[in-house]
């Protein structure tokens, strides 16, 4: 009797699939360089030269992930928006200081890899990084058998950002009567999304490619709408315009996230009804019958991003925010009060 050979490959795990992915990738990564990227795709690791032009450079990091949104493209096998809502959720983060990303790196974890599919999630990554201007220069590819469910994947994103000292908001210099604005998001963009789920496939049992008239598209296509990314514009902005403070709304809501850029001398009082809410959330809200102050604590409810500006300020922000294709509303002001977001 022959003696057995186990491989790699036997155990689940496809060494010459991942070399066909960084393949493939190095295409889409090589579109997102710019003259810093010193060493990108393949090697063990990734180079990248600080710019010219600051005069005490503050490097900022963030990291995030796209959550339970995952398993709706994991349902309709639709991979290449992903990869923008992993960008979006660390880019806008760290923009809240005022910082330009630099540079991205992706975690993709599977059980068995497919490399279309491996090479779709990257591609949306790519074109993220394409939009928030920074480089794609490194990742790694894990595919790790019994570990997830067959077709089923995660990812985590990890960019690197600079602004100079003297430019690094905090929002402490927020005052009474600053305006607070908000930027419209895309949608539900990249939290809530187990609820959602929850919603969609359980309580009203409908089908992926079902298309729902009040929503104006089948299911995939509003659930997989990507978060939009405000970097440029916002990055524009601050170079003419003094802003005080920023938030990323994502988990939390506007009072979850607002409240974490305010002094304790002040409140943030949002006034409902001077922002367009999309109507997705009206129809999560009406049919899965959610609190009203469940959806604000759960979801963006159409405002993706808040700035917070002097009054003297407030028109040319929105001017400028405007030009570079926001939608920008006047949703609220800051009074005197204790750190609170206050909804009314």
């Amino acid at each position: 009797m022959k003696e057995r050979k186990l491989t790699y490959k036997d155990a689940g795990v496809d060494i010459e699939a991942g070399e066909k992915l960084v393949d493939r990738i190095k295409l889409f990564a090589k579109k997102t360089f710019d003259e810093n990227v010193l060493a990108g795709i393949g090697g063990f690791g990734a180079g990248y030269l600080l710019p010219k032009g600051y005069s005490e450079p503050v490097l900022v990091s963030g990291t995030d992930g796209v959550g339970t949104k995952l398993k709706v493209a994991q349902m309709a096998n639709v991979h290449d928006t992903v990869g923008i809502d992993l960008v979006a959720m660390c880019v806008n983060d760290i923009l809240t200081v005022g910082a330009k990303p630099l540079f991205f790196l992706d975690y993709f974890a599977t059980g068995k890899l497919s490399v279309d599919v491996a090479a779709d999630v990257v591609k949306g990554i790519a074109k993220g990084c394409e939009i928030a201007g920074c480089s794609l220069i490194g990742g790694e590819t894990a595919e790790m058998p019994d570990f997830y469910p067959e077709g089923e994947y995660d990812l985590a994103g990890f960019v690197v950002g600079i602004v100079d000292r003297k430019e690094y908001i905090t929002g402490e210099g927020i005052r009474p009567g600053d305006v607070v604005l908000g930027l419209a998001s895309s949608g539900i963009h990249s939290n809530g999304y187990s609820l959602v789920r929850k919603l969609f496939f359980e309580i009203l049992d409908l089908r992926i490619d079902d298309y729902v008239e009040e929503l104006g598209g089948k299911v995939y296509e509003v659930l997989l709408t990507p978060t939009k990314i405000y970097v440029k514009s916002v990055l524009n902005l601050l170079k003419e315009v003094r802003v005080k403070g920023m938030a990323h709304i994502t988990g939390g809501g506007i009072p979850g996230n607002l409240v974490r850029v305010l002094p304790k001398s002040v409140d943030a009082v949002i006034k409902k009804g001077t922002w367009e809410v999309p109507a997705v959330f009206r129809f999560i809200e009406r049919e899965g019958n959610v609190p009203e102050s469940e959806m604000f604590r759960t979801f963006n409810m159409g405002i993706g991003y808040i700035l917070v500006v002097s009054p003297e300020d407030a028109d040319r922000a929105v001017s400028m925010l405007e030009c570079s294709g926001e939608k920008v509303y006047r949703i609220g002001e800051i009074t005197e009060g204790e750190g609170k977001v206050v909804i009314e």
